[in-house]
């Protein structure tokens, strides 16, 4: 190869005589351009191609790397992001694409939920969202969740303290929050012994209880509050009834105040905001 180059300098010499008879004329030019491709003709000869850049799409002689599948310049194998120079440093593949490390984990890593920072190692995943382990923690109180166990509130984790204290149910009796054992009625939820009569403050402990202006009560004083309780004896009128003086009287109980017959079967007077039957009223008045 050497001899051959070696002959095609001794045309050039040959050119350079009649360089001096034209100088700078347009044949020079055209020789000097052959020239200088039959010389890369004889490079090409001489050392073979070893492929392809896969960056530039030229020729690669020499030197190389090889990487995905494919052959690069050195100088040509870079990061696809940022164009740094990867040599024989780690890099990741994304999409048939090199990337450095810092790169890759900023574009395609998952980015915490809570600092929005790359995750880089370990990572808890809850709520359809990743975590850095540390930064997986209750959204009120700060604090890990030990047991691993948490409550999500729109789209936040609770522990259960705070959840219970934010969100929990308030017993409408003391307005505490219901923690334990809870019963259900009248479309609340109760401390089981906080549920009583409304009237005499005694827990219903499974009886029945009837509601009046969103309020339980016991039978008795249901009735009462209803303006159903005889008032002659006190209790609750659960059949028919007397109405007299703006009061209900259970028919047995509605008497003579002076000799204590019944007076439902027939007239009575009032007197001094009292009934008598008609006897006792002439006798007496």
């Amino acid at each position: 190869a050497g001899g051959s180059m070696a002959g095609g300098m001794g045309g050039m010499g040959g050119m350079g005589g009649m360089g001096g008879a034209r100088p700078g004329g347009a044949d020079l030019d055209s020789m000097l351009a052959g020239l200088n491709n039959q010389m890369q003709n004889i490079g090409a000869g001489s050392t073979p191609t070893r492929g392809l850049c896969a960056f530039c799409n030229q020729p690669v002689f020499g030197e190389m790397l090889q990487a995905m599948g494919r052959t690069f310049h050195p100088d040509h194998f870079v990061c696809a992001t940022c164009q740094e120079p990867l040599g024989n440093r780690t890099f990741y593949e994304s999409d048939g694409l090199p990337n450095c490390e810092r790169c890759y984990k900023g574009l395609f890593c998952p980015r915490c939920a809570y600092c929005d920072e790359p995750i880089r190692d370990r990572c808890v995943t809850a709520m359809n969202k990743k975590y850095h382990p540390e930064h997986f923690i209750c959204v009120q109180c700060l604090k890990p969740f030990p047991d691993g166990t948490f409550f999500p509130r729109d789209g936040k984790p609770f522990c259960n303290s705070c959840f219970n204290g934010s969100f929990g149910p308030r017993c409408p009796t003391c307005n505490e929050i219901v923690v334990g054992e809870v019963l259900n009625a009248m479309g609340k939820q109760w401390h089981p012994h906080h549920f009583a009569c409304t009237y005499c403050n005694q827990p219903f402990a499974g009886k029945p209880y009837f509601e009046k202006d969103g309020k339980p009560y016991c039978e008795m004083h249901y009735h009462m509050a209803a303006g159903a309780q005889c008032a002659g004896c006190g209790q609750s009128i659960t059949g028919r009834c007397v109405d007299a003086f703006g009061k209900k009287f259970h028919p047995e109980h509605f008497v003579c105040e002076f000799c204590k017959n019944m007076l439902s079967g027939g007239g009575y007077i009032e007197a001094q905001g009292k009934p008598y039957c008609r006897e006792c009223h002439s006798r007496l008045f």
